[in-house]
C-alpha cells in the first residue's frame, strides 16, 4: 500500500453543526460552527472555536456566556445562512423563536432539538500561535443547562435518531452539509469480538 503525502490539514470527518448563540449589544446573534467539542464529563465541558473576526466573539466575551443550538436537517439553509451573514450587518435577533434560560444572557433556539447554556470558563487566543494575524477565540464552556423537547429523547436522554443533527465536511473542495448514516454499533462494546490477528 501507497500513501500519498497531501498538503496538512485538519481533516475531521465530519464535525458537529451548531449555532451559537450570544447577546451581543443587548441583541440575540446566532453564528453556524463546525468547530466544537466535548471535553469533560463533570462538569459538562464544551469548546468552541470562533475566528475573532466574528460578531458573536463580542457578546460571548462581554457576557462570558454563550448558547450551543442543535439543528436538525430540516434546519439546514437557515443554519448555513447564519454562518454566511454576520450579524453586524444583519439583525438575526428575529430568525428565531429565542428563549432564555438562567444565565439570562446566553440567547437560545426554540426550533433546535437541542440547547446547551454555558458560561465560559476560560479563553484561547489562537493567535498566538497561529500563521496569521487572525486567529481564533477557544471559548471553554460549562454546561450550566440543557434543554430539549420530550419527542427528541429516549430515556431522558437526547436520541441522536430523534434529534438528526447536521454534520459539516470539507469533500471534494467544498464545506458540504451531511446527514448522520446507520449506526454501526455499540462504542466500548464491539470491540470486544476484535481478534488480533484477523486478516
Amino acid at each position: 500500500m501507497t500513501k500519498n503525502k497531501i498538503r496538512p490539514g485538519s481533516y475531521l470527518f465530519p464535525v458537529p453543526t451548531v449555532l451559537i448563540g450570544a447577546n451581543v449589544n443587548g441583541k440575540a446573534n446566532f453564528n453556524a460552527i463546525g468547530w466544537v467539542s466535548g471535553l469533560e464529563f463533570g462538569p459538562p465541558l464544551i469548546s468552541i472555536s470562533s475566528n475573532q473576526q466574528h460578531h458573536n466573539n463580542v457578546g460571548i466575551k462581554e457576557n462570558q456566556t454563550f448558547s450551543v443550538n442543535t439543528p436538525s436537517e430540516d434546519m439546514v439553509e437557515v443554519t448555513d445562512y447564519c454562518g454566511i451573514k454576520s450579524g453586524r450587518r444583519e439583525d438575526k435577533s428575529e430568525i428565531f423563536d429565542v428563549f432564555y434560560g438562567e444565565l439570562k444572557t446566553a440567547p437560545m433556539i426554540s426550533e433546535a432539538p437541542l440547547n446547551l447554556e454555558c458560561k465560559v470558563i476560560h479563553t484561547i487566543d489562537t493567535s498566538e500561535i497561529a500563521n496569521s494575524k487572525n486567529g481564533h477565540d477557544i471559548f471553554i464552556g460549562e454546561v450550566v443547562q440543557a434543554y430539549a423537547e420530550e419527542k427528541y429523547l429516549t430515556n431522558g436522554r437526547p436520541d441522536i435518531e430523534k434529534i438528526k443533527p447536521l454534520v459539516l465536511s470539507r469533500s471534494r473542495g467544498k464545506s458540504r452539509y451531511y446527514k448522520i448514516g446507520e449506526e454501526l454499533g455499540v462504542a466500548w462494546s464491539l470491540g470486544l469480538n476484535y481478534k488480533k490477528n484477523k486478516k
